[in-house]
Parts: C-alpha cells; sequence; structure tokens
C-alpha cells in the first residue's frame, strides 16, 4: 500500500488496504440496502475499507450490541464513501452523521443519501476535529447515557496525527458504553502505545495488509453513577 497515498489524506478516508482497487464502487454488505453500490471517487488518498473488513467489523458490533441497530447513534467521521456509515444506516442505526472535509466526496454523499432516502442520515461538510468539538455542548449532545453517539468511525488519514486529536473528544462525545472503530498504521495493543490510548481499552482487533483495525471503548464503562 503507497503511503504517499495518505499524504494529502481527502479528510475523509476508509482508505482501503489491498493497493490499487479496479473498481470505482464498493457495496452495502447487509440491511435493507444490500448489495448496492456507492460510488468512490477518483480522489488521492480516498480508498474505502474493504468488503471483508466490514463485514468482520459490522459482525463485531452487532454482536457486541445484541443486533439492536435501532438504537444506535452513529459519528461517521472521515466519511468518504461513506460505506461505514451507509452500512450503519442500512441496519437499522437511528441516526448517521457522516463528516467529510472534501467537497466533491461530501457532494457525493449527499448524491447517496438522496439514492437511498436515507431520512435517518445527515451529511456535514467540515472538518472532523471542529466538528466533535461543537457536539461537547451540552446542548447538543449532553454526554450522559441517554446522549452523545453509541458509534463512531475513526478512519483518519495516516501520519497526520489525528487520532491523538480527535480521540480525547470521541471520549466527551461517546454515549456510555459506546464503541469507537479505529483504523491506523500502528496496531493499539502492546507494551508502547500512542498516550491518548490510555482511557481506551481494545474491544477487537485485527489486520488487513499494512492497515490495523479495532474496536474500542472507555475503560471505565459501567464504573459511572
Amino acid at each position: 500500500m503507497s503511503k504517499t497515498a495518505r499524504k494529502h489524506g481527502v479528510a475523509g478516508g476508509h482508505h482501503g488496504h489491498h493497493g490499487n482497487r479496479p473498481s470505482h464502487q464498493v457495496r452495502i454488505i447487509g440491511g435493507q440496502w444490500k448489495r448496492t453500490p456507492l460510488p468512490v471517487l477518483e480522489a488521492e488518498g480516498l480508498r474505502p475499507t474493504p468488503d471483508r473488513v466490514r463485514e468482520t467489523v459490522f459482525n463485531w458490533i452487532t454482536h457486541l450490541i445484541d443486533a439492536d441497530w435501532q438504537g444506535v447513534r452513529c459519528l461517521d467521521l472521515f466519511a468518504g464513501t461513506g460505506a461505514l456509515g451507509f452500512e450503519a444506516a442500512s441496519r437499522g442505526a437511528q441516526r448517521v452523521v457522516m463528516v467529510e472535509n472534501h467537497g466533491p466526496a461530501a457532494r457525493q454523499l449527499d448524491a447517496s443519501k438522496e439514492k437511498l432516502k436515507a431520512a435517518q442520515v445527515e451529511v456535514r461538510r467540515g472538518d472532523a476535529l471542529a466538528l466533535l468539538q461543537g457536539y461537547k455542548s451540552p446542548s447538543l449532545t449532553p454526554t450522559n447515557s441517554s446522549a452523545g453517539f453509541n458509534l463512531i468511525f475513526a478512519d483518519p488519514p495516516y501520519h497526520q496525527d489525528w487520532l491523538a486529536k480527535i480521540m480525547p473528544v470521541c471520549e466527551q462525545v461517546l454515549a456510555d458504553g459506546g464503541l469507537v472503530y479505529v483504523e491506523s498504521e500502528h496496531a493499539l495493543e502492546g507494551e508502547e502505545l500512542p498516550a491518548w490510548m490510555a482511557p481506551w481499552e481494545v474491544v477487537r482487533a485485527d489486520k488487513a495488509g499494512m492497515v490495523f483495525y479495532h474496536l474500542l471503548r472507555r475503560k471505565n464503562i459501567g464504573s459511572q453513577a
């Protein structure tokens, strides 16, 4: 996998991990829109999470939430093609907010939303960190057991220290018991972990090619009054 492809990192990743893919679309794997194609734009650094990885991740999540997708409020940071966010919506997620900073990709997300008539999907163009900071406001998503996001997807461009910037804020907008899906160029298990991992524990993890993907949750889960 070429690291230079991430250099300008379309701020909306879901970058693929199998080199140059000949096709220019991905397909939703499960739910009401199963097998529906989503276009992949020709944009540097924009490569969607492969089908087999998404299938694995959504199997993990479905098991951990006891298949109760109807109760899920999802935030898809660096949305890219929207493959992860639309997958969650297809399976019945109550709300999906997609964040994308790249104009053409954001417009494509809007077009896909219209095509699918996905009323529960909200596309927001802008910087992921700035939007997260906005969700810290108590008037928007108070971080208690009945609000905040239950599921956050974070697949940022590599080598730009995005996870160190966004994960402390993700912790503040994540509902109790919530999960964060993270892709990174390094494993988030072992002894030499980045400082931002301190509040988090790895629930599930695997590797595809040169990319490590993980489901995280807060370590203090269940200890709050």
